[in-house]
């Protein structure tokens, strides 16, 4: 049975009607399988499934059943907010707790991760949490100067191997060749290393995925027919020790590669093989997936838009690199560019690379959508898909529409509703909340992006198509720029 809105001393700061929360979890164990279905497979998935049950109980609040469930997930029952307003409470450590809900309803094998449970997997009231935070915010600090000139030096060389293909096939595929400069640059940027001139060569990015999706298949669906990815996907974790040896050579890179960074972590009280089995994840899960996923996307997104934004997008950088950068790629020359900024802030907005949030309550509390209260109960669940909550139309005007300029001059206040980091654009990261470490430099790469391919091109043109993360974009056209 569902709770029922009961007597309660609760405040309510909101002047909205308390209400129960709309919604049903249906039979144990089988509604949760239908569900699963309908999510992965029914048309319009996933948008559908909860555009569908917000029509349906009129309410951007309601209960339902999340992947993976029965076999993996022990409870799938979530509370679902789908607007910009009750979205936040997921960011208010003070609220609910975020221990071991990274990925949601279950949680990967720590097998895939040395036997440790990393830091994405922590709450912030646990003492790991801030000596493992340091020690990202360490690394992020110790890559600074790296940053800027190892992604010209690597994106240069991914727009080459870019143009040769395109010259010999007509058609350049970006995914794959991307994925390469992105782990290239990673190593490059934080280690000052190459991995592809160590024993890794080119495999560090098939390797990845492969681990990748050892930790995720229960939340994704690769295009096979539903009765061969539910036994294979959904239904049983895959067994770690597949995957052992490929995610021990990229521990072996890392050992190898990240001595001052573990260096710095057995200042910090942390043990080396947890550092490193940290390091790594941070780099290749959350760093390296979130380029696999945001890089595309934003590509896509600006190809869609236009020969014109093409020529307002380079007409910005050049000049501001001209006359700020004195020919260079500077920090100031950068915050001269506010309509690339815009566009990657819009590109974020508008697809975040990681849709879900979760987070459980660790009391009773209400929370608001714009148009009622809720009261939510200590223990449960609660899910945010975040491109419901940041295409909410009571905040964005045209919210489905990638509108370039959004961001610019006052549209900056609607940062903060902008929350792809695990928390809104506005605030920054620290060791007490689970904000993205970082943050920042998937911000400032991503410009970074926009900004070396427009130095080079002045248009350029694309097919894209789904992949199981995000778009796979393959670039038919370029112009170069005639400097």
């Amino acid at each position: 049975m569902e709770p029922l809105l009961a007597e309660t001393s609760l405040t309510v700061d909101d002047d909205t009607p308390l209400i129960p929360i709309p919604g049903s979890y249906g039979l144990p164990f089988i509604q949760p399988i239908i569900d699963r279905l309908e999510y992965f497979y029914g048309p319009g998935s996933p948008d559908e499934y909860f555009r569908s049950r917000a029509e349906k109980y009129k309410s951007t609040v309601f209960r339902a059943n999340m992947p993976p469930g029965p076999f993996i997930s022990k409870n799938s029952k979530v509370i679902v907010l789908l607007d910009a307003k009750s979205f936040p409470v997921l960011f208010d450590v003070s609220k609910v707790e975020k221990k071991d809900l990274f990925t949601g309803t279950y949680m990967p094998s720590t097998s895939l991760t040395g036997g440790y449970r990393v830091l994405s997997y922590l709450d912030p009231s646990e003492p790991r949490h801030e000596q493992l935070k340091n020690l990202l915010f360490f690394m992020l600090k110790s890559a600074s100067n790296r940053v800027i000139p190892q992604f010209e030096l690597t994106y240069t060389e991914l727009f080459v191997a870019l143009e040769a293909e395109l010259l010999l096939t007509g058609k350049a595929a970006f995914n794959d060749l991307g994925e390469l400069a992105a782990f290239r640059f990673l190593g490059r940027a934080y280690f000052n290393s190459n991995p592809e001139v160590t024993k890794l060569l080119l495999t560090g990015p098939t390797l990845i995925n492969a681990w990748v999706l050892f930790n995720l298949h229960p939340l994704l669906t690769l295009g096979l027919p539903w009765f061969l990815e539910e036994p294979l996907l959904h239904t049983f974790p895959l067994p770690p020790i597949l995957i052992q040896s490929s995610y021990q050579q990229l521990y072996n890179y890392f050992e190898s590669a990240a001595t001052s960074v573990v260096a710095q972590a057995e200042t910090l009280g942390i043990p080396k093989d947890e550092a490193l089995h940290n390091i790594l994840f941070a780099v290749c899960f959350n760093t390296f997936g979130g380029m696999k996923i945001l890089f595309p996307s934003t590509l896509k997104w600006i190809a869609q838009a236009g020969e014109k934004l093409h020529a307002q997008l380079a007409k910005e950088i050049r000049t501001a690199i001209l006359l700020y950068g004195f020919g260079q790629v500077t920090l100031n020359a950068i915050e001269k560019m506010p309509l690339t900024k815009s566009v990657v802030y819009e590109s974020l907005r508008i697809q975040p690379p990681v849709p879900p949030q979760y987070g459980k309550a660790k009391s009773d509390f209400t929370i608001s959508s714009h148009d009622n209260t809720f009261e939510i109960k200590e223990g449960e669940m609660l899910f945010g898909y975040q491109p419901f909550a940041t295409k909410d139309p009571k905040v964005f005007d045209r919210p489905e529409e990638f509108v370039p300029d959004r961001f610019v001059g006052d549209g900056e206040a609607l940062l903060k509703y902008v929350m792809w980091s695990n928390g809104p654009e506005t605030e920054s990261p620290t060791v007490g909340n689970k904000q993205c470490a970082g943050k920042d430099f998937v911000v400032l790469i991503t410009r970074l992006f926009v900004i070396e391919f427009f130095r080079r091109y002045d248009t350029f043109e694309v097919e894209v198509s789904e992949s199981a993360l995000g778009a796979s974009v393959t670039i038919t056209s370029v112009k170069r720029a005639i400097i």
